[in-house]
């Protein structure tokens, strides 16, 4: 094996690790975003206020008569539209951290799974395309 070869093995191997840390982050993290707000759980009926390919914002009023709207936006907002009324449930003592209520971190295991599967049929391409690669023909 040449040492450019294993060289490209070894790159194939590490991008495709960090795309599968990737893919259990997507899980680990909404898993412990709702454990955070169920360990100090409040609810609020909150109105979405912008839609964007990368975030969903919405504004609620507390259970202390303050507003908010969490700069980071909505967790599990598919299917919000600007303008509609939904129940939220966010973290007391954090209310920048909030969900539409009844939606759960397990929502996140599709996309994780879809995301590895697909990391794995590029990775399983390069490293075939890898091997291929500098080899004699048969004579």
């Amino acid at each position: 094996m040449t040492g450019i070869r294993r060289r490209a093995y070894q790159l194939i191997a590490a991008l495709y690790l960090a795309a599968l840390v990737g893919s259990v982050s997507m899980v680990a993290g909404p898993y412990l975003n709702d454990r955070a707000i169920a360990s100090d759980p409040a609810r609020a009926l909150g109105i979405v206020t912008a839609v964007s390919p990368t975030r969903t914002t919405v504004s609620f009023q507390d259970e202390l008569g303050r507003y908010h709207s969490p700069k980071d936006g909505l967790r599990y907002p598919t299917g919000l539209g600007k303008g509609q009324k939904v129940w939220v449930e966010y973290q007391a003592s954090n209310p920048d951290l909030v969900k539409v209520l009844g939606r759960e971190w397990t929502l996140s295991i599709i996309p994780a799974l879809s995301v590895a599967a697909i990391a794995t049929l590029i990775a399983a391409l390069c490293w075939w395309l890898a091997g291929r690669t500098n080899q004699r023909p048969f004579r």
